[in-house]
């Protein structure tokens, strides 16, 4: 029964881990270019599966081949590149006439995307410490199901409370969006430094 108990929180515990700071600066910038409260939550759930998608292939491979070189930290190093990149974009857009979607498009690839990078990132240290907790592999892959679907549900409620700066029924002002939208490139554009600087060996 013990042995059960990592699962028993990791669902909990994947909620949280949708909460890091890195996660909401990414998710934020994402649905910062989204209308409605519909799509930006659908963003949020797309981040959630490919972080999932990720996650479980990663600590797979990690826990039955035992490879090491899955846990470096240039890969936080890559998602912190990432940030930098989306913040410098979003702060580019702002200049630019907002792209037609059609109806029934699903621009939420790019959300897919950034989530499986972020679950490439997070799976080396998630993984090592799962295996110091639970000695079954198959156990511990269910343990990273568990914990995925958590991080879905809580970026789901992450991008819910980011979009509302953001959505045209709040009819805020056109200066006040730019001005959210411009802070939230900024600590995206810092925030990335910040890990690209502390996890690359210079």
């Amino acid at each position: 029964m013990e042995s059960l108990l990592p699962i028993f929180f990791a669902f909990i515990a994947g909620i949280g881990h949708a909460f890091e700071p890195d996660h909401l600066l990414a998710v934020g910038n994402l649905i910062s270019r989204r209308d409605t409260l519909a799509e930006a939550l659908r963003d949020g759930v797309y981040w959630g599966l490919g972080h999932t998608t990720m996650l479980v292939i990663v600590g797979a491979i990690i826990l039955l081949s035992r490879v090491t070189f899955l846990t470096s930290s240039y890969f936080e190093a890559a998602v912190g590149f990432m940030l930098v990149v989306m913040g410098i974009s979003r702060l580019l857009d702002q200049r630019r006439p907002p792209p037609k979607v059609r109806p029934g498009a699903t621009p939420s690839r790019a959300a897919y995307a950034v989530g499986l990078l972020h679950g490439l990132a997070g799976s080396g240290a998630l993984v090592l410490l799962v295996m110091s907790e639970i000695r079954d592999p198959w156990r511990s892959v269910l343990y990273f199901v568990v914990f995925g679907s958590g991080s879905i549900l809580g970026m789901f409620i992450v991008a819910g409370l980011c979009s509302v700066p953001f959505t045209k029924r709040m009819k805020i002002s056109r200066t006040l969006k730019v001005s959210t939208v411009t802070l939230s490139s900024l600590l995206c554009i810092g925030y990335g430094g910040w890990m690209i600087y502390g996890n690359v060996r210079w």
